[in-house]
């Protein structure tokens, strides 16, 4: 193997490739496993899905191309990162899955450019999406609960990162902001706090595998997705008023769900081992829900009013993702079936 080769487990959250499921992760699977960096991956005859949003394919294909600028795949030429095949083969799938998201997320009217923190809050308010939590909370059985922990591994087992690409992208006051939310999120310096961590925690008090992309094989696009597109935000400068928004949305619509997600499994009959993560952000999460949005999101709207609307797209983008993703799952789960690709938790 060679030195610039990523061995499974190197690092704590290096991934094995899971079987292709279609032409999009053929070819890239294909390419990582037996081919040079310097290699061409071919992209003019790959299709364009109906729905590139919840395609398990392309969504799949896209969520490998930016874990290679996270913590890697095993066994995989690490010179892939920055491979231009590879960044050309990336780009074809984020215009096809940005066009998408551009479809269901309107353009902001001028005047909500003018406050954007008052603007978040009118999202918010106006977007209570389906009742995933409240369906946890009051009825949910222990299957669902583990099904639910095991769509979010994908993004709670890296917690905080993917925001963490505009710490050099901010300056001023919104930088300070997002220093103050990481920093928590984090865990304050103390390994065992980090979030990611006491997910981990959670997931092995249910019985579940904690390894980063241990389920990756069974979530569907509509999960991936949503981790793509923060990932994509978060990797491009130019999205940087998208990212700042996200965080902002994310945290503003993260106390009362926690809540919720915690009495489910205490409902359920687990202890503090598994409901720590939930109860953790209860508390964080309501202080830094003020921050977000008038000191990150609001601030950088001030200092750079030319990201304004499109803070306001990555807010909607998230609200919008997330409601697709919510209702897959209940809908699965009304129709008696399990909302993953196969059945991960027995």
């Amino acid at each position: 193997m060679s030195i610039l080769e990523a061995p499974l487990g190197a690092g704590s959250r290096a991934i094995a490739l899971p079987s292709a499921r279609g032409p999009w992760t053929g070819e890239l699977f294909s390419a990582l496993r037996e081919r040079e960096p310097s290699e061409e991956l071919e992209i003019h005859e790959l299709p364009v899905p109906a729905d590139p949003i919840a395609d398990d394919d392309l969504q799949l294909a896209l969520y490998v191309c930016y874990e290679l600028h996270y913590s890697g795949v095993g066994g995989v030429d690490e010179r892939w990162e920055w491979s231009p095949s590879l960044l050309r083969f990336r780009a074809a799938a984020e215009e096809i899955f940005e066009s998408a998201v551009d479809e269901l997320v309107p353009e902001p009217a001028a005047e909500t450019l003018l406050e954007v923190g008052a603007e978040l809050q009118r999202l918010v308010e106006a977007a209570p999406g389906p009742p995933l939590s409240r369906h946890l909370e009051v009825r949910g059985t222990l299957e669902q609960m583990r099904e639910h922990v095991i769509h979010r591994s994908a993004y709670q087992l890296m917690e905080a990162d993917p925001h963490s690409w505009a710490i050099p992208r901010l300056h001023g006051l919104p930088k300070s902001a997002l220093l103050e939310i990481q920093f928590d999120e984090y865990g304050g310096g103390r390994l065992e706090r980090m979030h990611s961590e006491l997910f981990a925690k959670t997931m092995a008090g249910l019985g579940l595998d904690p390894s980063n992309g241990a389920y990756l094989a069974v979530l569907p696009g509509a999960t991936l997705a949503t981790v793509n597109l923060l990932s994509g935000f978060g990797l491009h400068r130019r999205r940087r008023g998208a990212l700042v928004g996200h965080l902002a949305v994310f945290e503003m619509t993260s106390s009362i769900p926690n809540r919720r997600y915690g009495n489910a499994l205490r409902r359920l009959g687990q202890g503090a081992d598994v409901t720590d993560f939930y109860d953790e952000h209860v508390e964080a999460d309501a202080v830094h829900e003020s921050i977000a949005a008038w000191d990150l999101a609001g601030g950088l709207a001030r200092t750079e009013p030319a990201v304004s609307a499109d803070i306001l797209r990555g807010a909607a983008a998230l609200i919008a993702l997330e409601e697709r993703w919510a209702r897959h799952l209940l809908a699965s789960w009304a129709a008696g079936r399990s909302s993953l690709l196969v059945n991960a938790t027995e």
